[in-house]
């Protein structure tokens, strides 16, 4: 679960985005923007989220960072009562989730983000709920092999890649000369670490995969 402050047309005054994203996919399963930070709204924002998703009482983890607004007891007892481990960021380690730094650069450099902050909340909900559509059905996203998260998450990608991967297959086919290898690796890719281990072999493997 990320949170992060926006700004708004009052210097000191911030809105707070709040988004909850899935790692395997990329999707943004939830994204909420309020006037405050406080666990109420952390809990409400996974609640929903849960919902929608309809995963209530399966085995889900939650990342965040060490925020109060992340590990207060109403969100403790919200993520017991829906059967979700927590998981938390190491202290004064600012790489412990470069998923959300990623996903935030890309929502604050996008062309319409309004760097003299939002004109209100309503603004600011608006914006969020747009990018978010892009983000999930639009934006071809480089590590999982430029389909969207969207497409990823509803398990479409395996048939997207196949079809690329065979015209890349018959391109190389007709004009041989253009390739001094092989194609472009469009397999799926696997098994996705929030904080992978550089010694284990299968994860060495996979990040080969990743690069190729």
């Amino acid at each position: 679960m990320l949170l992060t402050p926006l700004p708004t047309q009052v210097r000191g005054q911030f809105y707070y985005l709040y988004m909850i994203v899935d790692i395997y996919s990329r999707k943004i399963i939830d994204a909420e923007v309020f006037d405050q930070e406080s666990m109420a709204n952390s809990s409400e924002v996974i609640q929903r989220a849960v919902l929608r998703e309809g995963c209530i009482n399966k085995p889900l983890v939650l990342h965040a960072d060490n925020g109060s607004a992340m590990k207060g007891s109403t969100l403790q007892a919200t993520l017991q009562r829906l059967n979700i481990t927590p998981s938390y960021s190491r202290p004064r380690v600012s790489n412990d989730n470069a998923f959300s730094e990623s996903l935030f650069r890309t929502c604050k450099y996008r062309p319409d983000y309004p760097m003299d902050g939002y004109e209100s909340l309503s603004a600011a909900q608006q914006w969020v709920t747009r990018f978010v559509h892009w983000y999930n059905h639009d934006h071809r996203h480089s590590a999982i092999r430029f389909v969207t998260p969207g497409e990823r998450h509803a398990g479409q990608d395996h048939e997207v890649l196949a079809r690329r991967d065979a015209i890349y297959a018959e391109a190389k086919r007709q004009h041989p000369g253009r390739w001094s290898g092989a194609t472009r690796n469009w397999s799926p890719s696997r098994t996705v670490w929030l904080n992978p281990d550089q010694e284990d072999p299968l994860v060495q493997r996979d990040q080969r995969l990743e690069a190729a």
